[in-house]
């Protein structure tokens, strides 16, 4: 964890003091806006399902619980077995033995790992999915990439996942992504839910939660692949953060 005191934290501050000087990255004018209209249900059973079950982390390492744990909820729903009272973030590390993950959310980390690469954010998914019953029919984690050969046909799939959960309602997209990128914050690995997607428009909105961000965001679908395809930093390397990307739940 030394690492992270002394050499990444201050070079996060650095790199967002830079951003908020020349107004780039998150500090750019509109580049997300805030929903603050109260949520209208649309009748896609999942989609409203997310903004019905949306948690906050409970601290700065445990995004992944948050949006996990929203999912497991909506699930249970779609099946009708709700449990009577929704399942909580500390029930999901108790229950979820994968990849360490209650160990990873503790103040120490695992082996002295916090937090989860996208790699492994698939994994908790999966072994979350196993460990509660509910059958899904297709799960993939895609790693996405900024190299224009490869970016386009990711970015094609990607968009007509976006309109399948948002016109058809049977899938959920959970982001791995550089939450600096699109907010005015540090440029840290971020997981979320998304909770929409205009077609109209080409606009994703992000269901963050984070506890600082009180309102759901949209982006542009180019903004947010950026999000996604962000390199991090080579420091995050040593954590084993390369590029983000998004897991996809078909059910």
């Amino acid at each position: 964890m030394n690492l992270l005191k002394w050499v990444i934290r201050p070079y996060l501050y650095i790199q967002y003091v830079v951003s908020k000087l020349l107004k780039t990255e998150g500090f750019k004018k509109n580049l997300a806006v805030y929903q603050k209209a109260p949520y209208q249900n649309t009748g896609n059973f999942l989609k409203d399902g997310l903004f019905r079950h949306h948690v906050k982390q409970f601290h700065e390492s445990s995004c992944s619980v948050a949006s996990v744990v929203s999912v497991i909820n909506v699930l249970l729903e779609k099946q009708g077995r709700p449990p009577k009272v929704p399942i909580t973030q500390q029930d999901l590390l108790e229950t979820v033995k994968t990849a360490h993950w209650k160990e990873r959310m503790s103040d120490n980390g695992y082996k002295g790992r916090r937090g989860l690469p996208l790699p492994v954010l698939g994994e908790v998914v999966k072994g979350s999915l196993s460990a509660y019953g509910i059958p899904t029919k297709f799960i993939e984690i895609v790693q996405v990439s900024g190299d224009p050969a490869k970016a386009e046909t990711l970015k094609q799939t990607l968009r007509s996942r976006l309109e399948q959960f948002e016109t058809r309602g049977d899938c959920l997209i959970i982001a791995h992504f550089d939450q600096g990128s699109v907010l005015p914050e540090l440029h840290i690995p971020h997981i979320s839910p998304v909770g929409g997607f205009d077609r109209a428009s080409d606009k994703v909105t992000f269901l963050d939660v984070d506890p600082d961000q009180p309102y759901p965001y949209q982006v542009s679908f180019e903004t947010f692949y950026n999000s996604l395809s962000s390199n991090y930093n080579p420091l995050f390397r040593h954590f084993g953060y390369a590029e983000g990307g998004y897991v996809f739940i078909r059910i």
